[in-house]
């Protein structure tokens, strides 16, 4: 463990001085805010030389103007463009850390105020299970796909990696798990899973519709989004009517809550050290994982209030109080543009005082020993609105890393969100759920298969839901246009033939998930997954 918290931060700093130094490589200043899309760099596709390509950016800086936060194909051409694999290198070593970033932000920030605001608003198991639960499993897809949405030009790269992270959990995640419980002759509930599977057959019929007609408006948005309202009643009435479980642990996020094996804090790694040193070198090694830890941390630390029992400290709650005003302020100014020197100094200094008068708060109602435990409201809230901008920040840092990577290696964003961005975004689920189903008996098994469908169902009507009610509703009055690509109708096909293989199997198998199932869903992914491969190298050769 101590050796991934070495290599992620050692990897974080060597990049960031790159990513530093190749920003110098400009000769003018960029707006924060870009639309995720190049259409004035198509270009470059055309140049094969490394320094070529470079100075076509260098002199086409209105055009190709960056879709993130930072400009990744002059790092790749111009800062690394002598040496093509340490441009390769870097990205991939970029593109590990945006992943861990954004699954440590949603498990350890989003998850936590998922879980207080729960308890707080002492919501019936049932129902938090359906809604926070599934909101913080799915936040990277939900994210990656508002971001992508939200751009101009890669909506097909959020609808790709909401169906293919679909596809994976219902197909390779659920596939693993039957294999692996097989033996066991473990039998789910079968009303549950029905339920569960045709109501996501119904979820793609209808994103199949849309698809089809191939444009949508703000009312239709806002009902396809509806649909997991009506999921919720569904399932709230269902156990309303057994009342077989009337009297779960409440709330249900502290047992059923995905959380991602947590890296230890930097308090963590000098505690765990201090009792052997016995040396000045393993003080001196404490320190040093202390400080390669902070560029993770310390950045979200200072701006998201944590009131969580094992991460709780005084300091850091009255800083991420202060400092979270004027964070939101820099990012408002950033996503504006243009900004005239009053309206930026009004911003700061609204966000500055604002800042000051929550710090004074929370310095004098908090104590150093442990959270508050009354008014946990305001603190959840915030918590729970800054993990979200953290969470949507590296989302589309995310994707834009995935587009420019496409753009580079010739591949299309939408393979890349098929497989890269939806296997990243779903790794959780794969390791969570087997996990679960393996070690926790009979209700594990009946856990982790329903995730396998109610996870993706959430992902797609909220995910898609609110990106398709978002995108409609910047282009109102006229319809939004929705991707027809091929390849996604592809996507949805086999999908949908997963499901409905488990839907005629399952219940053929007496309830009970086995190797038949596992190796039917596994064969229905890899023959997708093949089919893509082929489809690539052809359109290469």
């Amino acid at each position: 463990m101590a050796f991934n918290v070495l290599f992620l931060n050692c990897s974080f700093l060597l990049l960031l001085a790159l990513l530093v130094l190749a920003a110098h490589l400009g000769s003018s200043p960029r707006s924060l805010r870009h639309p995720i899309k190049q259409d004035g760099c198509e270009g470059l596709r055309r140049i094969n030389d490394h320094e070529a390509i470079c100075s076509y950016l260098k002199t086409h800086e209105q055009s190709c103007v960056p879709q993130g936060f930072i400009d990744y194909l002059r790092i790749f051409y111009c800062a690394s463009g002598g040496c093509p694999p340490l441009g390769y290198a870097l990205l991939l070593l970029w593109l590990l850390l945006l992943f861990y970033l954004l699954g440590n932000t949603a498990s350890h920030y989003f998850c936590s105020s998922l879980e207080g605001l729960s308890g707080v608003l002492r919501l019936p198991p049932t129902i938090a299970g359906v809604t926070l639960l599934s909101l913080g499993n799915g936040a990277p897809d939900v994210f990656s796909s508002i971001v992508s949405f939200a751009g101009s030009g890669v909506g097909d790269v959020g609808l790709s990696s909401v169906l293919g992270g679909a596809f994976f959990v219902s197909s390779v995640v659920a596939g693993i798990i039957s294999i692996a419980v097989g033996s066991r002759s473990v039998a789910i509930d079968r009303s549950s899973f029905i339920r569960d599977l045709c109501f996501f057959l119904l979820v793609l019929s209808s994103l199949l519709a849309i698809l089809i007609v191939g444009k949508i408006g703000v009312w239709g948005s806002m009902a396809f989004a509806s649909l997991y309202i009506a999921y919720v009643v569904m399932v709230w009435a269902g156990h309303y009517c057994k009342k077989k479980q009337s009297e779960l642990v409440v709330p249900i996020l502290d047992g059923l809550m995905v959380k991602e094996e947590e890296e230890p804090v930097a308090e963590d790694v000098v505690e765990g050290v201090r009792p052997n040193a016995n040396s000045r070198v393993l003080q001196y090694l404490s320190w040093f994982l202390y400080l390669l830890e902070m560029p993770l941390n310390l950045p979200r630390r200072l701006t998201i209030p944590d009131v969580s029992e094992e991460r709780w400290s005084k300091p850091f709650a009255v800083a991420s109080a202060s400092l979270s005003p004027l964070f939101l302020a820099t990012l408002w100014i950033s996503q504006r543009g243009e900004v005239g020197s009053e309206e930026r100094i009004t911003t700061y200094v609204l966000g500055s005082l604002v800042g000051m008068v929550l710090g004074v708060i929370a310095m004098e109602t908090t104590e150093k020993s442990a959270p508050p435990k009354t008014c946990l409201l305001p603190w959840l809230a915030g918590g729970f609105l800054m993990s979200v901008i953290w969470s949507y920040m590296i989302a589309g840092e995310l994707v834009a890393l995935l587009v420019a990577i496409g753009d580079i290696a010739g591949i299309s964003p939408l393979v890349l969100g098929f497989t890269v961005l939806a296997w990243g975004n779903s790794l959780g689920d794969l390791i969570a759920n087997v996990a679960l189903a393996v070690s926790g008996g009979g209700d594990g098994v009946q856990i982790a298969i329903s995730g396998c469908y109610a996870g993706p169902i959430f992902n797609t009507l909220v995910g898609l839901g609110v990106s398709l009610v978002l995108a409609s509703g910047a282009s109102h009055p006229s319809p939004f246009v929705v991707p027809q690509d091929r390849p996604i109708f592809e996507t949805l096909g086999f999908l949908i033939g997963g499901l409905l293989w488990a839907l005629l199997m399952l219940p053929r198998r007496k309830m009970k998930p086995d190797r038949v199932l596992g190796i039917g869903l596994l064969a229905i992914y890899f023959t997708f997954l093949c089919w893509k491969l082929f489809e690539s190298l052809r359109l290469n050769v």
